[in-house]
């Protein structure tokens, strides 16, 4: 967060060349922001703020958050999934208090991929910034809006789950028209229809449950 005070200020020349000194963040008045997708999280210990001669402050308050998402998994594992971070201050009014973003969304995006450092499920594609004013009760706020896509990583479902479906059918087909006896058959399609239930167990405790639409790949 950067923001300026014009009473705060000094002429370095008169304090032994000091231009900048670190103040709790107490000291002055600093902008209320809240998360609205914000569920869960850590509050940061980091309560101190730089001081400019000129007025300008400056804070950098690291913050770890659950967020609250609405996902479309349709198309799982292969689904694209873009979810809101919404930073307001429901305090004042757009009159007196207006957020503003210091980067570019392709220097946010630059810099989001180089503190993204595992390697996981998911895959950060896209990151854009919508600025606006958020009506409530006749009064405007402002809103900074970061909107995040990330890509899920099929590889491990495809190995796990649908290469192993297809192969137990297409077996239970192979099985059903071949040239074995009947007994042999069915003893086979028992075999196959306990290994079918256990992959559907194993499906369903994959799967994610926060969806209307239940994936595909769940409902064949």
């Amino acid at each position: 967060q950067e923001w300026q005070n014009p009473f705060a200020t000094w002429d370095p020349q008169d304090f032994c060349n000091i231009s900048e000194i670190i103040l709790p963040m107490d000291t002055y008045w600093s902008p209320p922001i809240f998360i609205l997708e914000r569920v869960n999280g850590q509050n940061p210990e980091l309560n101190y703020m730089v001081l400019m001669h000129n007025g300008s402050f400056n804070s950098t308050r690291p913050f770890q958050v659950t967020l609250t998402c609405s996902l479309i998994i349709l198309k799982f594992p292969f689904d694209t999934q873009m979810c809101n971070l919404s930073i307001a201050s429901f305090l004042y009014p757009v009159t007196d208090f207006v957020m503003k973003t210091r980067r570019t969304p392709a220097e946010m995006m630059k810099a989001s991929q180089s503190f993204f450092l595992t390697d996981g499920e998911w895959k950060f594609t896209n990151l854009s910034i919508i600025e606006y004013t958020e009506i409530m009760d006749d009064k405007g706020f402002s809103v900074v809006t970061y909107v995040i896509s990330m890509k899920r990583r099929p590889t491990l479902y495809i190995l796990n789950l649908i290469l192993p479906t297809c192969a137990l059918y297409l077996l239970d087909m192979a099985v059903l028209f071949g040239p074995s006896s009947l007994e042999e058959k069915i003893n086979f399609q028992i075999a196959i229809i306990l290994g079918s239930s256990m992959l559907a167990v194993i499906l369903n405790n994959s799967l994610p449950t926060s969806s209307n639409k239940p994936p595909i790949i769940g409902t064949y």
